[in-house]
């Protein structure tokens, strides 16, 4: 009583998870006077409470079920992990470009519910991009001649290669998409090839991935420009020295992330990288002045 009245000390954000949880109460009298409390509480008390990662599941139904349609709602339950999925099917009208784009970078959250890839694909706030790995995910065909050249790629051994490309040939993309996140090194580097990619970001969000893989898949030219973006842009994978020296060397990475990266390299490494024929002339021309740039800053020189 003292939560609904107000009367118990709290801050805006933990008052009204409590009176989310009371509203949910079997106790009729409990839950009617939560409810009725919740109706005058501010906005923003919302918005920081559904930022919290441990915040309570009624929480996340009583704004699923009442303030859908109130600004920024929609797109804090999508950027929460721990939202449940299903709660944000009625939602997908208010979802903004931004919280799309968090239900994109958790696939695994995003295909645990089909439907909710379904809802989101026909949203009215999708960017060009979104909407055609969204389109991809509902695919059920599959390009047979990409995938047998990815997995040729990936096992050497005639017998477990043939094996590996029949069990992908009967998968949809969205199947191909789970063994990306929970499948096995083998998988993830026939998958990394993969002709769609919503599988090949899969691969890259996978729980067991490693540095190791990581840094082989910086240095594959084989890899379209888009995967090698996305390891660029991860703190978690560009903090590995190896993996910027790969990429810088990589001729399919862009040249503004080779550029961007060039000033990491070591005297060794940039030296080598002035005289690597597979990188761009601009790139070369960037190496050689650098390294002169090093040179006159020495001390004595």
């Amino acid at each position: 009583m003292a939560v609904c009245s107000g009367a118990a000390s709290l801050a805006p954000e933990d008052r009204v998870e409590l009176l989310a949880v009371l509203a949910a109460e079997p106790d009729e009298a409990i839950a009617q006077r939560a409810a009725s409390a919740l109706l005058s509480q501010p906005p923003q008390a919302f918005l920081t409470a559904l930022a919290r990662p441990d915040a309570a599941p009624q929480l996340f139904r009583y704004c699923a079920e009442n303030l859908g349609e109130k600004p920024r709602i929609a797109d804090a339950m999508a950027k929460n992990g721990a939202c449940p999925p299903e709660l944000l099917l009625q939602l997908t009208d208010y979802v903004s470009v931004a919280g799309v784009q968090a239900l994109l970078d958790d696939l695994e959250r995003l295909t645990s519910t089909p439907a909710l890839v379904a809802a989101l694909a026909s949203s009215p706030s999708l960017t060009a991009e979104q909407s055609q790995l969204l389109q991809e995910l509902q695919k059920e065909g599959f390009d047979e001649g990409a995938l047998a050249e990815a997995v040729a790629a990936a096992e050497p051994d005639r017998g477990r290669r043939q094996s590996l490309l029949q069990r992908l040939a009967r998968m949809r993309v969205l199947e191909r998409m789970q063994l990306a996140l929970k499948g096995n090194r083998e998988e993830r580097l026939a998958l990394i090839r993969d002709p769609s990619k919503v599988v090949q970001r899969a691969v890259l969000q996978s729980p067991k991935i490693s540095e190791q893989e990581i840094e082989t898949f910086s240095a594959m030219a084989s890899l379209n420009d888009e995967v090698l973006r996305v390891i660029a842009n991860s703190r978690a994978f560009i903090k590995n020295y190896v993996v910027a020296r790969n990429l810088v060397n990589n001729p399919k990475t862009p040249l503004d992330i080779s550029l961007h990266l060039l000033p990491r390299l070591t005297p060794q490494d940039l030296k080598l990288l002035t005289m690597n024929r597979n990188v761009s002339e601009t790139l070369r021309t960037m190496a050689v002045k650098l390294q002169r740039q090093r040179s006159q800053a020495k001390p004595g020189s």
